[in-house]
């Protein structure tokens, strides 16, 4: 069954139950109320009649006046045995119950009588007498069936207008429902990440919403991916066939009868091969370093960047003997994974190094800045950024023009990049004091240990 199906079901059997319920309330209410007014009216004439004392005469006999406004019901004047006293026909039904009250055992009593289908009150009338009147329920219960017809055809009309309501209803609230399932099967067969038109804002208005930023999320994380392996296959061309051209190169020196390379040839040759395999290994290396940076994040724990940048700079040092490192590094926790921020500042402090002149100082710097962030900064005394090449540093396989002949991916700032902003920060670029590079990595935190509970 759809979902169209059951809320039309929903609410044609919510309107139907409030039609009976309201219905059965007025059929019980007017019901009441007619028996009632019975009651009433029967005590009304019984009362009269037994209060007046005026006597009509007929040349049979006199009789009490009263008894002619009893035209319209059913009458008898009755003895403590049962015997009619007044009239001698058309009598009302006699039971025990009214032979009590003839019998001085209650004032009067009311009941129905099922033989004749009649409401039947006797009261006291003299001693040892009572006086019965009877109406007959026949036109009430006419009117009570048709009531209840009234009300069943009401409630039936009711109830049908109902279900087509709730049909155009669960049409019209369902169909951004069936927009995005059309949507999602789309996407399923063709892998087309168009987003889905949007009205309204209501619940249903922010789920297409939020499907479409979703489609927006997959559409770019397709085309990082698209950009990340052309860029690679563009990378990995040149080391590629610098590589196999020589290896054809020795293995050709190698054939019987073709020219024998000269040594210096042969160790040119050979230191090229190692450097081109240098260049591949440290490519590849980053490249799974960055698709382990686009992974969902694994589980966090509380870092101390102090120690993650002193471990940084250990092998750092180790890299560069003739580079003079300048640290001042202040407190500061954050939760994170401690791998993926040791390699961010490594390749900070390794891009530094590469652009410093020998002897030269790179200055490392942590230092809070009072917004519920710190600030780790990395400046060289390097040539710089060139000012055009400032909001592209960070990107995938950029390389400055300077940097080209300089080994390298260009991949380590953007893997810096990519660990900030896993962990809630950004990163800059600028020109440091020195006239060389300056980069920047706002992390948040706290300069003290953080409570389990942070």
């Amino acid at each position: 069954m759809s979902l169209r199906v059951r809320v039309t079901w929903l609410v044609a059997s919510c309107v139907a139950g409030a039609v009976a319920l309201v219905s059965l309330g007025a059929y019980l209410t007017v019901r009441d109320n007619l028996y009632n007014q019975i009651d009433a009216t029967l005590a009304r004439k019984a009362t009269e009649t037994v209060k007046s004392t005026a006597v009509a005469e007929t040349p049979t006999g006199s009789f009490p006046a009263a008894f002619l406004r009893l035209s319209d019901v059913q009458f008898v004047l009755i003895d403590s045995a049962g015997t009619p006293l007044f009239p001698d026909r058309d009598l009302p039904p006699v039971s025990g119950t009214e032979l009590a009250v003839a019998r001085g055992e209650a004032y009067s009593r009311i009941r129905t009588d099922t033989a004749t289908d009649a409401r039947v009150l006797s009261v006291r009338y003299r001693d040892g007498q009572a006086l019965v009147l009877a109406q007959s329920l026949r036109p009430t219960k006419e009117q009570l069936t048709d009531l209840s017809l009234v009300l069943f055809l009401i409630g039936g009309a009711g109830v049908v207008v109902a279900a087509l309501a709730g049909t155009a209803v669960a049409r019209t609230g369902l169909s951004p429902v069936q927009r995005l399932t059309r949507a999602t099967e789309r996407v399923a067969q063709t892998g087309d990440l168009r987003p889905i038109q949007v009205e309204g804002d209501d619940e249903l208005a922010r789920l297409s919403h939020s499907f479409n930023l979703m489609l927006a999320a997959v559409a770019d994380a397709q085309e990082r991916q698209r950009r990340l392996v052309a860029d690679a296959g563009h990378e990995l061309r040149t080391p590629l066939t610098s590589l196999r051209t020589n290896l054809e190169l020795l293995l050709a020196a190698e054939r019987p009868g073709a020219p024998t390379l000269a040594e210096e040839d042969r160790s040119e040759i050979h230191d090229d091969l190692r450097a081109q395999l240098d260049e591949l290994t440290q490519l590849i290396g980053d490249l799974v370093e960055l698709a382990r940076e686009d992974a969902p994040p694994a589980t966090r724990e509380q870092v101390d960047m102090v120690e993650v940048v002193e471990r940084a700079l250990d092998r750092a040092r180790r890299r560069a003997s003739d580079v003079h490192f300048e640290v001042d590094l202040r407190p500061w926790f954050l939760l994170g994974e401690p791998a993926a921020l040791e390699r961010a500042v490594l390749n900070l402090l390794d891009n530094a190094v590469k652009f410093s002149p020998a002897g030269g100082t790179v200055r490392v710097e942590l230092r809070p800045a009072g917004d519920g962030y710190a600030f780790l900064q990395v400046a060289d005394a390097g040539p710089g950024i060139n000012d055009a090449d400032l909001p592209y540093v960070f990107h995938r396989f950029y390389r400055s023009d300077e940097a080209r002949t300089l080994p390298g991916s260009g991949l380590g700032l953007a893997i810096v990049k990519s660990a900030a902003e896993r962990h809630g920060g950004q990163v800059y670029a600028g020109r440091s004091a020195d006239g060389g590079a300056l980069m920047a990595v706002r992390l948040p935190g706290a300069s003290s240990m953080m409570s389990p509970m942070s």
